[in-house]
């Protein structure tokens, strides 16, 4: 080949090697996709490549099955509920049923709580079954709902206390033996959200006087009431012996008043003046007055006869104060409860109406002193969820009605117990199949992973309450994994160049 011919070739060849490596170039620093995008444009016989698919997140965002705040809860099996068996299943349901009928009546959006309206279904198969004896009646509970041991976060167990409606002695009007005057709700009591004359007043939130059209203040407290704040405005539906009587009456949210012509009177909860109730039980005890063990309403009652000004005081330390309603009951009929039915003896509780709906079973089971102040008797009793109270808080807490007169007083006034609480869950809500849908975390690192990756934390890495935890106890703390440590940057040593040797050329 010519010197001309091969000098041409080598600058062909070198010019195609400088655009293939400014190509690559160009790939590398647009990136995977550009350089696919250029690869595309210069092979256009190529079937094209699928676009890799997004990648999901580790745990997607799912609704949980069942919450109710402040709450722990376990499934169980009804094989599991201690002392199931032994009840008298139909006597619930007939209070079951009962509540059903304000239940099948609702219309609206539901309630915004872990059971909603639920409820509605077991109702529906309720109304159409007439259960007759026990055993039907303990099958309707065991298909239509899913037992679920409930109570506080952190807590093993539920609280109990009971209540039950007082029948006390009055007159129609004011004498020198009966002065203590029992008020039904003042006009001028004012509640937000809800019209003046609104049918029974929430007894939990803020409470106004309203002072001419616009001007609202706090309602006046038991102290201001007691000196007379709203007497002689025609407010009084009868008047009582004792002040402890009405007390206990507002306490129990319901009593009957006999007069001595041989008529009564019902009354219900109406309203109340604002303030948070304050148990006196509780200041009996802090003040070591009477020892928690020996509290009970009859020990409350006896010292406050035997010291009248400490008496007087105590009360006011209790600044709620209750208004109350007539209504339209024989002596014959329960007290009605905030679902708005009658209540059932032995079988309605009052519950926190903020987390749970009317209507809703709960399973009670422990010991109780109902036979004596020191008896232990067993107690595995379905209760239905039918009122309310102000000092009924949390979600495995309620009050157990007992009826009306001097024995159930005795009986109520005696129970501050635990105990185990069921919630009967509709199987609609059941959280058992529901969570079966929620994903399952990553598993665990093998034991070899986690040594070779020791999740440590120093002290200012840790939270406050961690660092005041006992030295003893050990806590798991999950913290990112550690990347291995950079290889260190070890610059290169200069050898010493030896000495070269000057060879002789061979002459040409």
């Amino acid at each position: 080949m010519a010197p001309e011919a091969r000098i041409k070739a080598f600058l062909k060849t070198s010019a195609t090697a400088l655009c293939a490596g400014a190509v690559a170039l160009s790939s590398f620093s647009l990136g995977a996709e550009a350089a696919r995008r250029h690869y595309r444009s210069h092979h256009h016989h190529l079937p094209e490549l699928p676009a890799a698919p997004p990648r999901a997140l580790p745990y997607p965002q799912l609704p949980l099955p069942f919450e109710i705040p402040g709450a722990q809860y376990l499934p169980l099996a009804w094989a599991d509920v201690k002392g199931w068996g032994d009840d008298n299943h139909l006597a619930a349901y007939k209070t079951f049923r009962a509540s059903c009928r304000p239940i099948s009546a609702q219309t609206g959006a539901p309630e915004p709580k872990a059971l909603g309206a639920s409820l509605a279904e077991p109702c529906r198969v309720a109304k159409s079954l007439e259960a007759t004896d026990d055993a039907s009646a303990k099958t309707f509970f065991e298909e239509n709902f899913a037992p679920l041991r409930i109570s506080r976060l952190g807590e093993p167990d539920g609280f109990v206390t009971g209540y039950y409606e007082p029948v006390l002695e009055g007159s129609r009007t004011q004498t020198d033996v009966y002065n203590v005057p029992v008020y039904r709700r003042p006009s001028n009591l004012f509640v937000r959200g809800y019209k003046q004359d609104s049918v029974s007043l929430p007894n939990k939130g803020p409470v106004y006087r309203k002072i001419g059209r616009r001007k609202l203040v706090p309602y006046y407290d038991r102290a201001e009431i007691e000196d007379g704040k709203i007497a002689g405005r025609g407010l009084e539906i009868a008047w009582l012996k004792d002040p402890t009587d009405l007390l206990f009456a507002q306490i129990q949210g319901s009593a009957r008043i006999k007069f001595d012509d041989g008529g009564t009177v019902r009354l219900n909860y109406d309203a109340y003046n604002g303030y948070p109730y304050t148990a006196v039980g509780r200041i009996l005890i802090e003040r070591g007055i009477i020892p928690k063990e020996e509290m009970s309403m009859q020990k409350i009652r006896e010292w406050m006869a035997q010291t009248p000004d400490g008496a007087r005081e105590l009360r006011r330390q209790n600044r709620s104060y209750i208004f109350f309603r007539e209504v339209n009951l024989s002596d014959k009929e329960e007290a009605v409860g905030a679902q708005g039915i009658p209540l059932t003896a032995g079988r309605s509780i009052a519950v926190d109406k903020s987390l749970h709906v009317y209507g809703t079973p709960f399973f009670i089971e422990g010991e109780l002193p109902i036979d004596s102040e020191r008896a232990k008797t067993p107690f595995h009793r379905l209760m239905i969820a039918q009122d309310t109270g102000s000092a009924i808080i949390g979600p495995a807490r309620a009050d157990l009605y007992f009826g009306a007169g001097q024995e159930a007083g005795r009986v109520s006034g005696r129970l501050r117990h635990a105990m185990h609480f069921v919630m009967l869950v509709p199987k609609a809500v059941d959280p058992t199949a529901r969570a079966a849908r929620l994903p399952v975390p990553d598993p665990r690192p093998s034991e070899k992973i986690a040594k070779l990756f020791p999740q440590t934390e120093t002290a200012k890495d840790k939270p406050a309450a961690a660092v005041a935890q006992s030295t003893s106890e050990t806590v798991a703390v999950a913290g990112p994994v550690p990347l291995p440590v950079p290889r260190p940057v070890i610059e290169p040593v200069q050898e010493p160049r030896r000495p070269v040797k000057n060879r002789s050329h061979r002459q040409q």
